[in-house]
């Protein structure tokens, strides 16, 4: 009977508790998703344009960029349409392909920053060591390994879950499939689930947060050794923003997912989720890279070369034999 009875869409909720804000909720995720793209996307042609960009942090930053991208466009379209027009149906397939892009996203995150301070420990600890201990193959190789690491640990969770029969109700109270509703939806056992969702998480979390606190464990010996202020400051100043974005991210992603237990308080779920599914992507270049001098300085040039470049065409046209 539960094979017949089994749902084949959802019913994303949403923002029910705000009926009459549905618009207003629109135009403010909008803009921030609209917001996202332009900074992500200006930060990664700001990359590849300066040369004295070419970096591995540089790098690592921009594959940052790139996996924010990816992860707020995971969860937003479906959530416009949730708001603008009020579809608020979607697949079982679309369900679990948004879970697994989503978690994927997350779980490479985690591995990124881990990256990108263990990159922070080696220029700070081993300055003289650091070009040959982060050269172009080695830095390639944690990248590319940070993203399929995060693809593979997420995918025997999905495929389990694909696996289950979902004969409750099929409302989902979220803005998008998200493990802990989804679960609750099942008629079946999801302890096994559970379990295994709760291992991965924190083996993707511990093992970051592992790297990470040596990382900067070392740093902070290294910097309490240093005996000049502006040293000192220097050293504080190339960490400090990471230390904003790790902590930002990972706080709200220990509490959703490093629990043994599907959460059941699905309000706060939401509002955490917002926290790192939304405003964590559109933070993260104005934290980590905007505010950093030698990305200021490349956008000052390029929109300089741009102007520049702009009035040669508008005095060509409007002069054409002046050549």
């Amino acid at each position: 009977m539960w094979n017949q009875t089994s749902h084949a869409e959802f019913v994303i909720t949403g923002f029910p508790e705000l009926p009459q804000h549905q618009l207003m909720l629109f135009a403010i995720f909008i803009t921030i998703y609209i917001f996202t793209l332009l900074e992500n996307i200006l930060l990664i042609v700001t990359i590849c344009l300066s040369k004295h960009l070419h970096t591995p942090m540089y790098f690592f930053l921009g594959n940052l960029s790139i996996l924010d991208i990816f992860y707020v466009s995971v969860t937003m379209p479906k959530l416009f349409s949730n708001l603008l027009l009020g579809e608020k149906t979607i697949t079982l397939l679309g369900c679990l392909t948004q879970l697994y892009f989503f978690l994927s996203l997350a779980s490479s995150e985690c591995f990124l920053l881990a990256t990108m301070a263990y990159d922070r420990y080696l220029a700070i600890c081993q300055p003289l060591h650091y070009t040959s201990l982060m050269n172009h193959s080695v830095y390639t190789a944690l990248t590319l390994a940070s993203w399929l690491g995060g693809f593979i640990a997420c995918f025997p969770s999905v495929v389990m879950i694909s696996k289950l029969q979902f004969c409750k109700t099929n409302i989902i109270r979220h803005f998008f499939c998200d493990i802990s509703p989804l679960l609750r939806l099942s008629c079946t056992d999801t302890s096994s689930i559970e379990r295994l969702d709760f291992v991965v998480a924190l083996a993707v979390l511990m093992t970051s947060l592992l790297v990470t606190g040596t990382s900067y464990g070392c740093i902070l010996c290294m910097v309490a050794s240093i005996s000049s202020t502006k040293g000192k400051h220097k050293a504080f100043y190339t960490c400090a923003s990471h230390l904003a974005v790790f902590s930002m991210f990972y706080v709200t992603t220990i509490f959703m997912y490093a629990r043994p237990k599907a959460i059941g308080n699905f309000d706060l779920n939401k509002l955490v989720a917002i926290l790192y599914a939304v405003v964590a992507p559109c933070l993260n270049p104005i934290i980590y890279s905007l505010r950093n001098r030698e990305v200021r300085e490349a956008l000052h040039r390029a929109f300089h070369s741009s102007a520049a470049f702009l009035r040669c065409l508008e005095a060509s046209r409007m002069n054409p034999w002046s050549n």
